[in-house]
This record gives C-alpha cells, structure tokens and sequence, in this order.
C-alpha cells in the first residue's frame, strides 16, 4: 500500500481522545449513473457488503476499495503527473470490475465473456495494467468526474481517505453480478429508493452513504449531477461531534452540498462494529 496518498499532517491527533491519529488508508470509491428515460431520477449502482468485512459489514455501499501500489505506479506510467489522483480513478475502475463485473472507462472490446476473464484474473492478483495491455484496453480516466472526498477524524480500527468519482454508464445490457468475496448482493435503485429502503430497515447504510445519497437525491440526471459538483468543487468531508439541545450530533460542514448536514449520533450507523 502507498505511503503517499494522505490529506493528513503528521502528528494530527484524535478529535475525541486527544491521541495521535493512524495514517489514513487511500481509497476510491465511484458512483455509477443509469440514467433512466422517462424517469425523474437516475439508478446507481450499490453493493452489499459481506458481513464478514470488518469495515461496513453487511451495509450498501457504491463500489470500491483501498489503492494499491500498483495503481499508483499503473497512473505513472500512463505519464500523469498526480499519481495520486489518476491512481485513485484507476483504482476506482478496477474495484468496480472487481466488485460488479462492469468495466467502465475503459475502451475496447467489453463483451461479457473478455469482461469476466479480466476480472477473474483481478481476482487471482493480475494488475490492472498487466489486464489492459493483454486486452488492448485504454483507460478513459478523464470521464470519471470527482465528486466528494471524506476522511474521518476519529480513530477507528482502520481510517480511509476516500475519494469518490461519479460516472455515466448507460449500457443497460451490461450484467451486473456479485463476486461473491466482499459482497453478497448488488442492486441499481435511484438514491430516494435506497434512502427509503434504509428507513425502512431493509438494507443498512452508514453516516457517509447515507449524507451521500441524500445529496445523489437532489438529481434528476448524470448532467444535473455535473451541473451540480461544478457549483461545489470537492473539498475533504471531516465529520465532527456537536452537543445540542437534544443531544450529541455527527456533522458535516454546511455549503458543500449537501442537503442534510447533522444526524443524531444515536442514530448514525458506524462502518465499524462497536
């Protein structure tokens, strides 16, 4: 894993505790649009995690992971001089074949069968790079659009800095399928549809999901989503603690987005088992 995607300063301690802060792991994750035609609001993609996971167990989630080296080194070569940011959208388009059997920014041949022995041999630790020079397949980086980037300061098992990118991909024929490793399930619903699910006890999400979607919610299309991250370009989302009258709430900043910003830390729903 690369030492050098991190937002964090040395030193930077614990927003509850006071104590010193583990070095956040570097991860992408990418909102995959279905723009539906006759429909208000666009499908996205979502994956069950297994409940085997130790970060968000058993919770729906867009698809995505932890950057490896390799993606890090893959974006170098591809001659980008920010690594780090090509090597999370490399990442991000090599977690969703992993995690969905979708291959999207990519261009070649993407039929069913090259498209599933490209991610069974991600599945057997052949790199990306290694998969796109084999298949003659050339990353499309520049279509996935950043979208919001989170970072948590409090000390959890483990701490991510993620970056997530959303994308269009309106190939209705494409097959998605679990992987059976990581996820047990996988779904496309339009954000209000997930969020009412969730309310209604039948699929979990966590803090970040859940702000995420209700933001997602705001969008008719994939361009009202561009329209929209154009007005509010990305900065880091450090949740923190507020005492209110009513309790303890988990927020966010205002004015980055998102319609709703705070949730009683009663109800949040943590990606890590307590």
């Amino acid at each position: 894993m690369s030492e050098t995607n991190s937002s964090r300063e040395a030193g930077a301690l614990d927003a509850i505790t006071g104590k010193p802060m583990p070095k956040p792991i570097p991860a992408a994750t990418l909102v995959i649009f279905r723009d539906q035609p006759g429909s208000n609001a666009p499908e996205l993609l979502m994956v069950e995690r297994s409940a085997k996971m130790v970060f968000a167990a058993g919770a729906a989630v867009f698809p995505g992971g932890r950057i490896d080296d390799a993606d890090f080194e893959y974006a170098r070569a591809l001659g980008h001089d920010d690594f780090e940011e090509y090597g999370a959208r490399i990442a991000a388009v090599r977690e969703s074949i992993e995690e969905t059997g979708i291959a999207v920014a990519v261009d070649g041949n993407l039929d069913a069968r090259r498209v599933s022995e490209a991610r069974e041999a991600l599945h057997h630790g052949t790199i990306l790079a290694d998969i796109c020079n084999q298949f003659d397949w050339q990353l499309e980086l520049e279509k996935l659009v950043p979208f919001t980037r989170w970072c948590p300061p409090f000390g959890e098992k483990r701490v991510f800095d993620t970056r997530f990118y959303m994308i269009s991909h309106d190939d209705h024929k494409a097959q998605a399928t679990v992987d059976e490793t990581e996820n047990y399930n996988l779904f496309w619903g339009n954000a209000q549809s997930v969020l009412d699910r969730a309310e209604a006890g039948e699929v979990k999400i966590i803090f970040p999901t859940k702000r995420n979607l209700e933001r997602l919610a705001q969008f008719g299309s994939f361009d009202e989503a561009l329209a929209h991250v154009k007005q509010h370009p990305v900065v880091m989302v450090s949740p923190h603690l507020e005492n209110r009258e009513d309790g303890e709430h988990l927020c966010i900043p205002e004015g980055i987005g998102y319609p709703v910003t705070s949730e009683p830390m009663d109800a949040v729903q943590r990606g890590f088992r307590k």
